[in-house]
């Protein structure tokens, strides 16, 4: 799971009509210590610049939300009260287990990558809250200190937290920010502090805070909030992943904005841009007012496309499908117009439970979503779990690695727990008796785990039928995602062994850049556009091609319209997206050639420079 929690960085961001490349210029990156421009003012109007992470108009009154820490005061006990605070301190640890188990059942309701993204992120503060470490270590500085339960928990979390921030390792470094977040959960318990509530609010109501956290997002209700702004935060985070996924419009990362704002002050948040204009003038309230109502237009007229095919102006058709997360998003990706699930994550199965799903369940959940497609493909991903992706139900087998990103999990924790597999493939194959299905392997390095794979989906089938199971006939064809570079160098080898490649981009810039796009410390370097990513994704799509197996790309890069002219030229004839991403998608695909899309991938590949690549890219865009 990526971190989230308290980044210090201060980030700069350049006022761009278009997201910004992280390469140019120093745009969009979050650096620490970067004190930024002081804000433009024009009368009382003021105008700050930050990160621009997503994209929209939002235009209402300030909301504060307070601060996420708070300061404990630290004093004597006597011995005879020891006791007595250390059960102080149970009751506030399980409130907080209470609050973040509402919140993990709330985050279910989310669609896409905030779903993921939070629930993990939830799942690993519940494993912290009650890690052995952090409640004994409290209870002996309670005891053996003599000190009140406050004082006891921040010295606690503040031990655990710089133990973490003193390893090389930024993955593991960045674990200090979220044990804080879940001591100061602790803290506002024991404290009755109150939490940030953004109940009975006005109507389009702007939420301004110095760092607004996964946490609190899940809280806004997009029928009431209209969108937000913080002076930390990074453009790759968990908060910004939701706001555009919750099409909320954001900017983080913004200098000075909690001197310059006060409760009820109206403001205009440009997510576009990266703008917070607080007192805005008569004259630019009015202008914002227009771009508002005409981005209303276009998400309305985006709405026409729905039925009409994802074809470039000379007849090359793209097929355009969904990323589902919950068998509740199946309507959304109905009414975006998706062609069918190009990935289906079945974690939902396994999450927030302490025991496993029996083939009888998994079979009875995947085959409502087959059924419901009516007839459209459903491709099946296995179990990727392990490493930062949680499931307490498989604790036994996760241990306790020393880089969890680089450890046992997705394919290597199903075929070394073979059961897990085997319960997962005749589950799939009975579902696969209702309608068009495929199964897709996660985090694939060899030709060997393909084939090991296989071997066992073809055994269940065996036994499938000997029992007389109604079974997907012929089996379902098995692909693998292309995540890590070891993938994408033999992708040869895989086209020969698989019958279809799934690109996942997120993971495959993380593991090709060494880069957690969650660490704001060092998501300014997640960059979609480095040449060495480019080239990966390049080699695994030739090689497919080259095998005639079909290669479709998921991921944030999908669902972006800036690269789907780079995707299109480079032969791709499949994206995978979030459902609220596919009609923006489609417009841009409508709008362009392809034959003027290959031009443009064969002159973008060969470049060094990630700016000029995207200087390609957006010229193109432009155009089009």
């Amino acid at each position: 799971m990526k971190t989230s929690g308290k980044a210090k960085s201060k980030s700069k961001g350049k006022a761009a009509s278009r997201r910004r490349d992280p390469s140019e210029s120093g745009a969009g990156q979050s650096r620490p210590g970067q004190s930024g421009p002081p804000p433009r003012r024009r009368g009382s109007e003021r105008v700050f610049e930050g990160l621009g992470v997503s994209p929209g108009i939002a235009i209402g009154p300030i909301h504060l939300s307070e601060s996420t820490e708070v300061h404990a005061v630290e004093y004597q006990v006597p011995a005879g009260r020891a006791q007595g605070e250390v059960e102080r301190f149970q009751a506030a640890a399980e409130k907080a287990l209470r609050q973040l188990k509402k919140l993990r059942r709330k985050a279910s309701e989310f669609h896409g990558a905030s779903a993921e993204e939070l629930g993990y992120l939830l799942e690993a503060h519940l494993q912290m809250l009650q890690s052995t470490r952090l409640q004994e270590g409290v209870r002996r500085r309670i005891v053996d200190g003599r000190i009140n339960a406050e004082s006891a928990v921040m010295r606690e979390i503040e031990g655990i937290a710089a133990v973490f921030g003193a390893m090389d390792d930024a993955y593991l470094a960045s674990r200090g920010k979220e044990v804080r977040e879940v001591g100061y959960r602790i803290l506002r318990n024991l404290t009755e502090a109150n939490f940030t509530s953004f109940r009975d609010l006005e109507a389009g109501t702007i939420i301004v805070g110095e760092d607004i956290t996964p946490a609190d997002t899940a809280l806004m209700d997009p029928k009431v909030i209209g969108g937000f702004a913080s002076a930390l935060g990074g453009a790759e985070g968990h908060t910004a992943i939701m706001a555009r996924s919750l099409g909320l419009p954001a900017v983080l990362g913004v200098p000075g904005l909690l001197a310059g704002v006060e409760p009820g002050a109206t403001a205009i948040v440009d997510g576009d841009q990266g703008l917070v204009i607080v007192h805005p003038t008569k004259r630019r309230l009015a202008h914002y007012q227009k771009v508002r109502d005409r981005l209303a237009r276009a998400s309305a007229a985006l709405g026409k496309l729905r039925n009409l095919p994802a074809a470039t102006r000379d007849g090359r058709v793209i097929g355009l499908q969904a990323n589902l997360e919950l068998p509740s998003e199946l309507e959304q990706a109905a009414v975006s117009g998706a062609e069918g699930i190009g990935l289906l994550r079945t974690e939902f199965m396994f999450m927030n439970r302490d025991d496993l799903p029996g083939e009888e369940e998994q079979a009875r959940l995947l085959g409502r979503i087959v059924k419901g497609m009516e007839g459209r493909p459903v491709t099946l991903r296995t179990l990727d779990v392990g490493g930062e992706k949680l499931a307490s139900a498989l604790g036994d087998h996760l241990g306790n690695p020393v880089n969890p990103a680089l450890g046992l999990r997705a394919i290597r924790l199903s075929l070394k727990v073979p059961e897990l597999l085997e319960t997962q493939f005749a589950a799939m194959l009975r579902a696969g008796a209702l309608g068009h299905v495929r199964i897709l392997l996660p985090m694939i390095s060899s030709v060997e785990e393909v084939r090991d794979a296989r071997a066992i989906l073809n055994r269940v089938a065996a036994r499938l039928v000997r029992q007389g199971v109604a079974i997907a006939d012929p089996l379902p064809p098995l692909g693998v995602m292309i995540e890590i570079p070891g993938a994408a160098l033999a992708a040869d080898s895989l086209a020969r062994e698989a019958d279809f490649f799934a690109i996942g981009t997120n993971d495959l810039i993380m593991y090709t850049l060494a880069i957690d796009r969650g660490e704001e410390q060092v998501a300014h370097l997640y960059n979609p556009l480095h040449p060495a990513v480019l080239r990966l994704i390049q080699f695994a799509i030739d090689a497919a091609l080259r095998n005639d197996k079909p290669v479709s790309v998921c991921g944030e890069m999908a669902g972006d319209p800036r690269y789907s002219c780079l995707f299109v030229g480079l032969g791709v004839r499949e994206l995978s997206m979030g459902p609220k991403a596919l009609p923006r998608v489609k417009d841009r695909i409508r709008k362009m050639e392809s034959t003027a899309a290959t031009q443009l991938a064969l002159s973008a590949i060969i470049q060094r420079d990630p700016g000029e690549i995207g200087k390609l890219l957006d010229a193109f865009n432009l155009e089009v």
